[in-house]
């Protein structure tokens, strides 16, 4: 069980929200970021892959990749901790779920 975080309490770990991402049916959008195929299907998933990174549901993968034009999508250790596509901006996003202060709505699988 996830507990939510509260004053000293740790924010919730990749596993964590590797299961809050199950939970929610994002899985598949992790897996199509961490792959690189958001970027090489029609462009309404990379539009969709860049919401989930921007509002923190989704992270970029551990690696680089090339998007369909040849372009790198950046790893997420080559960021600024706490800006989109990283951990720490996941991590901001799951515990303001786990507290209640954002309610998502289930995505369905394709």
């Amino acid at each position: 069980m996830i507990i939510p975080k509260h004053n000293d309490m740790e924010a919730p770990t990749l596993e964590q929200i590797t299961e809050l991402q199950k939970q929610y049916n994002l899985t598949i959008w992790q897996e199509r970021i961490n792959s690189g195929t958001a970027w090489h299907l029609e462009g309404w998933y990379g539009r969709r892959a860049t919401e989930m990174l921007e509002s923190g549901a989704c992270m970029l993968p551990e690696v680089p990749r090339k998007d369909y034009w040849g372009n790198t999508i950046p790893a997420r250790t080559s960021l600024k901790e706490g800006t989109k596509g990283t951990l720490g901006n996941s991590q901001e996003f799951w515990q303001k779920v786990l507290d209640g202060e954002i309610m998502i709505v289930d995505e369905e699988e394709e």
